[in-house]
């Protein structure tokens, strides 16, 4: 609901369908018992026991958060989790408790290296969120190929072609329809060895330093296996802000930064947001409105409604 609300609907409610699919076949375990090893003041290990990986890192950020309000600063590591769709929620969990919230994740390969023609980092998600007076968080949430694979499978159910030099086929070479897709391109076009290095960054902190699965140790999301486990990391952070400046005074330069930011000058047809304006704009318009739903994700809660005898929702299907 975090994606579906905020904008985000490749990772949002067309998910429910693939996550009932690897809790039925085993993948995730659907009553995990979560284990949470304090290995220092400011850090711990999280260990998920293959549970979705909403419930995961929630707990995760939640440990991180208690341990940043004593400490002022809290980390923990991520030990066998699962997709967790979309990261800006974690992160936003620290920033709605008042701290700075930082979530990473690599996942299955499905990006290529700038210059390379064969899948090696996944996605690789960073998601940040920093807590402001009076107002919603400021919200990063991106990935760092060019767009995230379930944009990919959104815009084949939306009869759309993808933007330029976002994807990719066998070869490597960019293309425009969604269904010849093979890989994805990393974040920057001509400069996507910045992508790539961000990516990299990502791996560090969720695989490595976790030991977890790398990449491309890691089963494809969309199976044909859902019995196995995927044997993922993660990583979170939560920051104090008040053991490095006065909590005003934090408050303050926000508001200050946000402020200038939003006013500064645009181009021509332009606008300039900070991170979250967006998702918060169409969180409002949403709210009041109701949430679209693309046609493949109304068969797939059709199929689940008949499957276990539960009431299919109302769609507007003239909207």
């Amino acid at each position: 609901m975090h994606g579906s609300l905020l904008g985000i609907d490749s990772h949002g409610v067309r998910l429910t369908g693939h996550y009932v699919k690897a809790i039925e076949g085993g993948r995730v375990n659907g009553r995990p018992n979560l284990a949470i090893t304090q290995t220092a003041p400011a850090a711990a290990i999280l260990d998920g026991d293959d549970g979705h990986g909403a419930v995961v890192t929630f707990a995760a950020m939640d440990k991180a958060c208690e341990l940043a309000r004593i400490n002022g600063i809290g980390a923990v590591t991520i030990r066998r989790s699962s997709h967790f769709g979309a990261a800006g929620a974690y992160a936003l969990a620290a920033a709605e408790a008042g701290l700075i919230g930082l979530t990473v994740c690599n996942s299955d390969s499905f990006m290529r290296l700038h210059g390379g023609a064969e899948r090696f980092h996944g996605t690789n998600p960073i998601a940040a969120a920093v807590p402001l007076a009076g107002e919603r968080p400021w919200l990063l949430d991106m990935a760092t190929s060019a767009i995230p694979y379930n944009r990919v499978l959104l815009y084949r159910s939306l009869g759309l072609h993808l933007p330029d030099g976002v994807a990719s086929d066998a070869d490597g070479i960019n293309i425009n329809d969604p269904h010849g897709v093979e890989m994805l391109a990393p974040l920057g076009a001509a400069f996507g060895h910045k992508g790539a290095g961000l990516a990299g960054l990502v791996e560090i902190l969720s695989a490595v330093l976790t030991g977890m699965k790398l990449s491309f140790d890691i089963a494809p999301m969309g199976g044909p296996d859902f019995s196995e486990p995927r044997g993922m990391g993660a990583f979170v952070l939560a920051i104090a802000p008040e053991v490095f400046i006065p909590r005003a005074a934090f408050d303050l330069a926000m508001r200050r930064y946000l402020d200038r930011l939003r006013a500064s000058r645009t181009a021509v047809q332009g606008a300039v947001l900070a991170p979250g304006d967006r998702e918060w704009a169409e969180a409002g318009l949403r709210q009041e409105q109701g949430i679209p739903v693309d046609p493949v994700t109304i068969e797939d809660f059709t199929a689940l409604a008949g499957r276990f005898g539960i009431a299919l929702p109302a769609f507007d299907r003239k909207a």
